[in-house]
């Protein structure tokens, strides 16, 4: 008889719409799969903001943990929410395919607030990132935290006297929930990795990797890879507001990368195209020329305003 395959997900609409689409996708290359479903300290602690809780993993821990005490063979991640370093003995199986990457502004009324410079609207995010982007483009505005799944957050933006909250088009457009009242923000550099959904499994399950092994979409994992090395050489999580999107088109990969305070007033950018096969050290590059460039001292200040 053949192994089962037990993927282990969270248990929000949209974990459940990623752990489904490894699930089909392994159906369909003939293994026996089940979805095993487990509670994470992020999905139960829906009041702090994320960067005050120890954030790195917070998401993937029970994953990680059913995963290494064998509950589960598989689990299945957002892959902007996995720890740039992985926990010993697990690894990454898999990055499917990238769906979108962009983050959304979804309105309550209409977007002439965005053209009145005397105007304070009132935003909502638990993003530094977001925050951070924001505030440089609209210093007058007041942002609020904002925690929860999609549906909870779109449920609490309802309720809320807000202008607006910000989330990324993925989350919403995959489990269609993605409100008419919303517009792409062009101009907002997305999370590292933002829009990728990964794999997991313990390293010496040679049957999960030979069986999750087709799903890897090679031009995701180079773009993912190149900005999570980014992240990771910056020392950045949750905390730091970091954004990072790389791409390819004709056999060169672009990236780009920003490290912010945590105000959006004082940030460092880094712009880089390669050949795809000269692209695997970017990230790092790139990080490293904003670390030299003074980016030491907006991370030093970020620890010490925490």
């Amino acid at each position: 008889m053949q192994k089962e395959i037990r993927i282990g997900t969270r248990e929000s609409q949209l974990a459940l719409w990623q752990a489904n689409l490894v699930k089909d996708l392994l159906t369909a290359r003939g293994y026996a799969t089940r979805l095993v479903l487990i509670k994470s300290e992020g999905d139960i602690d829906l009041v702090t903001p994320l960067y005050e809780i120890g954030v790195q993993g917070i998401f993937t821990k029970a994953l990680d943990a059913a995963l290494l005490n064998n509950r589960i063979d598989i689990a299945v991640h957002s892959l902007k929410d996995v720890p740039t370093q992985l926990p010993e003995n697990i690894v990454q199986a898999a990055v499917l395919e990238r769906g979108p990457v962009r983050d959304l502004l979804v309105y309550k009324q209409d977007t002439a607030f965005l053209e009145q410079k005397d105007y304070t609207a009132h935003i909502a995010t638990s993003s530094l990132r977001r925050k951070a982007q924001w505030l440089r483009r609209f210093p007058q505005h007041q942002v609020h935290n904002l925690r929860g799944n999609v549906n909870t957050r779109l449920q609490k933006l309802a309720a809320e006297p807000w202008d607006g909250a910000i989330f990324a088009a993925a989350g919403l457009e995959r489990v269609r929930l993605r409100p008419e009242r919303s517009i792409e923000l062009d101009w907002m550099l997305p999370a590292p990795a933002q829009g990728a959904v990964t794999a997991v499994c313990r390293e010496d399950d040679t049957f999960c990797r030979e069986a999750c092994a087709p799903l890897n979409h090679a031009a995701t994992a180079l773009c993912t890879h190149v900005e999570r090395d980014f992240l990771r050489t910056l020392l950045g999580g949750c905390s730091t507001p970091i954004s990072a999107y790389a791409y390819i088109r004709d056999n060169r990969l672009y990236f780009t990368g920003e490290l912010s305070s945590l105000d959006g007033q004082t940030f460092l950018e880094a712009a880089k195209q390669v050949p795809v096969e000269a692209a695997a050290d970017l990230g790092k590059t790139a990080a490293q020329e904003i670390l030299s460039r003074g980016g030491d001292k907006i991370v030093a200040e970020i620890k010490h305003a925490e």
